[in-house]
C-alpha cells in the first residue's frame, strides 16, 4: 500500500503540474454542488422538474471542461451565453416535441451549428456544446412550455457555481503551472544523470538498465511537452519575434530533452567517468564543459555535460521565474490580437467536420430509432463525440472503439455494483462522486478509461433512481456502438483525407525556403544574405503553423499536447537552429561546414518528400539509436548539428 510521500509522488510523476487533478476536482466539485443547491431549492423553494436536474448537472461538467476563455469575466459571459442557448434550445425542443420529423431536422440542424460554431473560437466551441447538451437533454425529459422558467434554474444555478469553482476555488493559474512544470523538467533530468551515476559506478549496463533509461526518458518528454503547453503564446499561437522570449524557452525546453535523449544514448554504448557524472551533477562540472570538451572527452562524456548545462540554464529560469513571475513572457498571455474574420466556407477543415459529424449523426438518428423510440438519442450522442479531439480517419476509428470498450466493460461493472448498492443511498452517492472525479482525471489521458467511468456513474445513478434493467444497459451498449460505428464509417467516406492538402503546400515551402538557406550557407553567401533567407524561413514557419492549427483544435480542455502540437515544436526548434546557423555563418570554404551543409541537406530530401505525414507519426516510442546526438559546441556548428538532430526527429523509424 502506497504512503503518503509515496501517493505524492506517483501523482506528481502522472500529472507535474496537478492540472488534471484540478480539473477533475474542479468538476466533481461543480457537480456536487449544484446537484446540492437544486436539492435544497426544490425542497425549501419550489418543486423542480427533472430536467432542471439533468441540465444543471450535464452543464455543471460542460462549464468546467468546454469554457476554456482567459479571464474570469470572459469566462463568466460565455456561461452565460451558454445558459441563454441552453434555454433557447430546450424551448425549441419543448415545442417541437409533438412534431417528430420537424424536431429531428431542428436537432441536425442544432449540431450543426454547435460544430461549426468551433470556427469562431473557444466561446464558439464552449456554447455549441451547451446547446447540443441541452437539446439532447430537452428532447430526452421533454419538459412542458410552461416549466420552463423552472427549468432554467439548472443551467443558471450549474454555471453559476461552476464559475465561483474555476475562478475563486480552484483557479488556473499559468505562472504556477509553468513553474511546476519546469520544476518537474529538472527534477526527471536529475533522475536520468543520478541513473548513469549509478551505472557508471557499477562499470556495466544490463539490458534492464537500459529499458529503465528509456523510461526515464519517455517520462521526461512527457513532462517536456506538458511544460512548453503552458508558455503563453500570442493570439495567433504561433511563437514569432514579436515573443521571443516565449519562443526561447520553448526551444531550451525542447533542448534539454534532446540532451537528455543523447545522454541516455551514448551513456548505454560507453558509459562516461563516474567523477564526471558526480560533478555535473554537483553542479561543479558545467563550468568546466568547454575545457572538457576541448580535451578530446568521450561522445558519453560531452553529452553528460551538455545534459548538465540544459539543466543549470532551467534551473536558472525556475529561479528568475520564481521572483519575476515570468514578466518577461506575461505580456504575451495578457494582450489580445485583432480579432480574425470566421472562414465558414468548406475550405475550412472545422466546416467539413461540421458537415462530417451533421451527416454521421443523421444516420445514428435513423438507425437509433430503428432500435428505440426512447433511447435513440444515445446513439447520435456517441456519433457526436467519436470526433472530437480527432486529426483523421485513423483517430476516429479508435476513438469510436475506445468509447464502444469504455462503454462495455463500465457497464459490466456499473451493473454489479449498482445491484450490490441498490438499497445504500449514502455509498452509491459516495461511490458516483469518485467515478466522476476519475473520470475526468483520465480524460487528458485515456477516452477508454474515461468512458469506462462515466459508464458505471450512469449505472449507479440508474440504480439510485429505480430505472436501471438489464434491457435498458444491453440497449445503451447497442446504440452505443452504432453511433461510434456510425461516426467511423463516415470519417473514412466524406471528406475522408482533404484536410491535409493546404498543410502539404505550406509545408512545401518551408522545406524550400530551408534547403535555399543551407544552399547559401554552402555557397559562402554573405552573411546579410543568410539572415535574409533565415527571416523567410520564419515566415514559412509562421504559415505552417497557421495551417497545421486546425488539425490539432480541441474539444475539451487537454494540456497534453497531441501529434500536431508536438509535430510543430520539431518545426520551431529546426527554424531556431537554421536561424543560429545563419546569424553565425561559417566561413566560405570550411570544410567540416560543407560537411554537416551536405548531411542536413541529405536529410532534408529525405524528409520533404513524405510531406505532411510528420504530423501524424506517432512519437510515443523511444528514439532511434540510430540519430546521434550533437557534440557539445557553440555559433555555426552548433546550429548545424542541431538542426540535422531535430531533422531526425521527425521520422523516429527513419
Amino acid at each position: 500500500m502506497l504512503s503518503g510521500f509515496d501517493f505524492r509522488d506517483w501523482l506528481l510523476a502522472n500529472d507535474p503540474a496537478l492540472s488534471r487533478l484540478r480539473m477533475a476536482s474542479r468538476v466533481t466539485l461543480t457537480v456536487v454542488l449544484a446537484f446540492g443547491a437544486l436539492m435544497l431549492i426544490d425542497a425549501l423553494l419550489v418543486p423542480l422538474p427533472m430536467a432542471s436536474y439533468g441540465l444543471g448537472i450535464v452543464l455543471s461538467i460542460e462549464g468546467g471542461v468546454a469554457v476554456r476563455d482567459k479571464g474570469g469575466m470572459p469566462q463568466l459571459l460565455t456561461r452565460l451565453l451558454g445558459c441563454v442557448a441552453s434555454l433557447a434550445v430546450v424551448g425549441i425542443a419543448a415545442t417541437l416535441e409533438g412534431h417528430r420529423l420537424i424536431s429531428d431536422a431542428a436537432f441536425l440542424l442544432v449540431i450543426f451549428m454547435a460544430a461549426a460554431a468551433r470556427v469562431v473560437g473557444p466561446r464558439g466551441h464552449a456554447i455549441g456544446m451547451f446547446a447540443f447538451m441541452s437539446y439532447f437533454l430537452g428532447a430526452y425529459f421533454q419538459p412542458p412550455i410552461a416549466q420552463l422558467p423552472l427549468v432554467a434554474i439548472g443551467p443558471v444555478v450549474a454555471s453559476l457555481i461552476a464559475h465561483v469553482a474555476r475562478v475563486v476555488v480552484l483557479p488556473d493559474d499559468w505562472r504556477r503551472d509553468l513553474l511546476r512544470s519546469l520544476e518537474s523538467v529538472s527534477g526527471r533530468i536529475n533522475q536520468i544523470l543520478f541513473k548513469i551515476a549509478a551505472l557508471a559506478a557499477d562499470g556495466r549496463v544490463t539490458e534492464a538498465d537500459r529499458q529503465e533509461l528509456t523510461q526515464l526518458e519517455e517520462r521526461l518528454k512527457d513532462v517536456v511537452l506538458m511544460a512548453e503547453s503552458f508558455i503563453p503564446r500570442p493570439p495567433s499561437g504561433v511563437f514569432d519575434a514579436g515573443t521571443e522570449p516565449a519562443g526561447e524557452l520553448a526551444i531550451r525546453l525542447f533542448d534539454a530533452h534532446l540532451a537528455a535523449e543523447g545522454a541516455i544514448m551514448l551513456c548505454s554504448q560507453n558509459l562516461p567517468p563516474f567523477e564526471l557524472v558526480h560533478s555535473v551533477i554537483e553542479r561543479h562540472g558545467v563550468r568546466s564543459a568547454v575545457k572538457s570538451d576541448e580535451s578530446g572527452g568521450t561522445e558519453a562524456a560531452q553529452a553528460v555535460i551538455r545534459l548538465g548545462k540544459t539543466q543549470a540554464q532551467l534551473i536558472e529560469t525556475i529561479s528568475k521565474g520564481r521572483g519575476t513571475g515570468f514578466s518577461e513572457i506575461a505580456s504575451v498571455a495578457e494582450t489580445t490580437g485583432a480579432p480574425q474574420r470566421p472562414d465558414f466556407s468548406f475550405s475550412n477543415p472545422l466546416m467539413r467536420s461540421a458537415l462530417q459529424i451533421t451527416i454521421a449523426t443523421a444516420i445514428a438518428m435513423t438507425l437509433g430509432l430503428a432500435l428505440s423510440r426512447e433511447r435513440w438519442f444515445w446513439a447520435v450522442l456517441a456519433s457526436f463525440l467519436v470526433f472530437t479531439n480527432t486529426n483523421s480517419r485513423g483517430d476516429t476509428a479508435m476513438k469510436a472503439l475506445q468509447r464502444s470498450v469504455g462503454t462495455l466493460f463500465g457497464i459490466g461493472i456499473g451493473l454489479g455494483l449498482a445491484t450490490l448498492l441498490s438499497h445504500h443511498l449514502a455509498p452509491a452517492l459516495v461511490i458516483t462522486t469518485a467515478t466522476i472525479f476519475l473520470a475526468f482525471y483520465f480524460l487528458q489521458t485515456s477516452y477508454a478509461t474515461m468512458t469506462f467511468f462515466v459508464s458505471i456513474a450512469l449505472c449507479l445513478v440508474y440504480g439510485m433512481i429505480g430505472s436501471l434493467t438489464l434491457d435498458l444497459l444491453l440497449l445503451r451498449i447497442e446504440e452505443t456502438a452504432l453511433g461510434a460505428g456510425v461516426g467511423t464509417l463516415v470519417a473514412f467516406v466524406v471528406f475522408p483525407a482533404r484536410t491535409r492538402g493546404a498543410l502539404d503546400l505550406v509545408l512545401g515551402k518551408w522545406y524550400s525556403a530551408l534547403e535555399a538557406l543551407l544552399k547559401a550557407a554552402a555557397a559562402g553567401e554573405p552573411g546579410n544574405v543568410q539572415i535574409l533567407k533565415s527571416q523567410t524561413l520564419d515566415a514559412a514557419y509562421r504559415d505552417l503553423a497557421t495551417a497545421a492549427r486546425p488539425l490539432g483544435s480541441s474539444w475539451s480542455v487537454v494540456t497534453r499536447p497531441g501529434q500536431i502540437r508536438q509535430t510543430l515544436a520539431i518545426f520551431l526548434a529546426a527554424t531556431y537552429w537554421a536561424r543560429m546557423m545563419a546569424k553565425n555563418h561559417p566561413a566560405a570554404g570550411n570544410a567540416d561546414a560543407h560537411e554537416l551543409i551536405e548531411a542536413n541537406l541529405s536529410r532534408l530530401a529525405a524528409v520533404s518528400t513524405r510531406k505532411s505525414e510528420c504530423f501524424f507519426v506517432d512519437r510515443d516510442g523511444p528514439a532511434s539509436a540510430s540519430h546521434r546526438p550533437p557534440h557539445t559546441s557553440t555559433g555555426w556548428r552548433r546550429g548545424l548539428e542541431m538542426l540535422g538532430s531535430t531533422l531526425d526527429r521527425l521520422y523516429p523509424d527513419a
